[in-house]
């Protein structure tokens, strides 16, 4: 019999060739718990209490009542379920997803979208003690954006320290409801507990709107991760499946950002891998040994399933680059 070794930018899988032989990452989760076809999508990675978590995205039947799934691992590559967070308040009846999630005070706090409102789509935030039960903020919606240069509505959030005070980066669309784009507020200092009232939008603009061919009408997703004195943003480009690819920027002050490329930084696959319909909505993540990786949805069959995955990366010189 003959094999192939595929290795789509991840560890290699040794699998039989055939008419359906996939290039298979070592890390390929999914969830089929909720709706019979594995879907998972906008992965978040957290470590807390001696374990990793991911929150993700899960659809209802007929893509409505999104919901968060939660998953543990001991290594980042081997994932296991253990919980849900569904919606329960009337402003996200339709539905949440798109979660952020950090760790403060021994404590998890989630930030999510509200999902099937259109325009009206904010950024909520929740908090818990063992990273699987939540209690919503009192103030949710805690943020949705002004300006005419937005159409109102908020999500994929990003909440990250730097500079003293937490930043949000959230995307939005245009008034024509069109363009999807960055934008940014922040907290007055460390000690905030994320209600509405403690965030401020920090320009009355878009941050990093889409200007490359690749991008398209999109860029959203965006992951956060500081480096030295400055930030570093992965995000998506490109709706899903046009094919959304990822790229990077860089920023000395978490409001202006230069692309540190004007090629993707991690493509879509090539035809045949698992991933190429998309590799989209990124997660940076430092483990505990130091070494950096990069979480992201794909799939090969414009978005019948979605799967997470994983690379290792490595910042040098002020660049990124994949570690094969």
């Amino acid at each position: 019999m003959k094999f192939a070794v595929l290795c789509a930018l991840a560890a290699c899988t040794i699998i039989p060739l055939g008419a359906q032989a996939q290039q298979l990452p070592t890390m390929y989760y999914s969830d089929s718990g909720v709706i019979a076809r594995p879907i998972a999508k906008d992965p978040k990675i957290v470590y807390f209490k001696g374990q990793y978590l991911m929150y993700y995205s899960v659809p209802g039947h007929q893509n409505k009542s999104w919901s968060i799934g939660i998953a543990a691992s001991s290594d980042l590559t081997h994932w296991k379920k253990i919980g849900a967070i569904k919606p329960a308040a009337a402003y996200e009846k339709n539905g949440l997803c798109a979660p952020g999630a950090l760790v403060k005070n021994d404590q998890v706090h989630l930030f999510y979208q509200t999902y099937g409102n259109g325009k009206n789509d904010a950024i909520c935030h929740a908090v818990s003690d063992d990273g699987l039960v939540f209690s919503r903020n009192p103030t949710n919606p805690v943020f949705h954006p002004t300006g005419e240069w937005n159409c109102g509505r908020a999500i994929d959030a990003e909440v990250v320290p730097f500079n003293g005070r937490y930043f949000l980066y959230f995307a939005t669309r245009d008034s024509s409801y069109r363009v999807q784009m960055q934008g940014v507020a922040a907290t007055a200092s460390l000690n905030t507990s994320f209600n509405r009232e403690e965030w401020t939008q920090l320009v009355d603009s878009s941050i990093l709107k889409p200007t490359l061919d690749w991008e398209k009408n999109c860029v959203e997703g965006a992951s956060c991760i500081q480096i030295g004195n400055a930030l570093y943003m992965f995000y998506a480009g490109g709706y899903n499946n046009e094919p959304q690819q990822i790229g990077v920027a860089k920023s000395v002050d978490g409001i202006r950002w230069k692309r540190l490329s004007n090629l993707p930084f991690l493509p879509n696959g090539a035809p045949g891998s698992w991933n190429e319909s998309e590799s989209g909505h990124p997660d940076i993540f430092k483990a505990n040994d130091g070494r950096y990786y990069l979480f992201f949805q794909g799939n090969n069959n414009k978005g019948a399933s979605w799967y997470l995955s994983k690379i290792e990366v490595k910042p040098e010189g002020g660049k990124w680059k994949i570690i094969e």
